[in-house]
């Protein structure tokens, strides 16, 4: 019997599957976080703490929400007094604004207001930007005498199971 043709590559649903996929890595990241390093003090006194550095990832996403006009626009997170399970929350409701608001760029003309080059340029930015703040959140673990597992840090490198995570 002849095989089934395979679908056809599409840049809209791998644009996508990467931003999914940098949410999920954010997910796990907290999931498997020791609770006594989200509030630690940084190294002498200066700096956010891990706590202040994701709340500041979320408003992020909710500033370039608002710049696009999103019709979703989740709550800002206060960094004195987020929790992790209101962070991993509001990352969720930002990565899925942001997700309908890429998808939309995809299929219409590939830009995104005020965000230049494009829809691609954008999903890099917004990835980049996850990725320089967990980098920090793993230092400032280690600093504070709370380092991540060894499995927790390659486990943020394994794209591909935590693509297959993704719901």
């Amino acid at each position: 019997m002849p095989r089934a043709a395979a679908a056809p590559y599409s840049v809209t649903d791998s644009l996508i599957n990467a931003f999914d996929t940098n949410e999920r890595i954010n997910q796990y990241l907290l999931e498997n976080f020791p609770s006594a390093a989200w509030r630690a003090e940084p190294p002498g006194g200066k700096g956010r703490n891990v706590a202040e550095i994701v709340a500041h990832m979320h408003n992020v996403r909710v500033m370039w929400l608002k710049a696009v006009k999103a019709d979703a626009l989740p709550e800002q997170l206060d960094r004195g007094k987020v929790t992790v399970p209101q962070a991993r929350a509001a990352l969720k409701q930002s990565g899925a604004a942001l997700r309908t608001v890429l998808r939309a760029a995809v299929e219409s003309d590939g830009k995104v207001k005020g965000f230049r080059p494009d829809v691609a340029g954008f999903v890099g930015y917004l990835i980049a930007h996850d990725a320089h703040h967990r980098g920090q959140i793993a230092m400032l673990a280690r600093q504070t005498g709370h380092a991540l597992p060894q499995k927790t840090i390659f486990g943020m490198w394994e794209w591909g199971s935590r693509a297959k995570e993704i719901s």
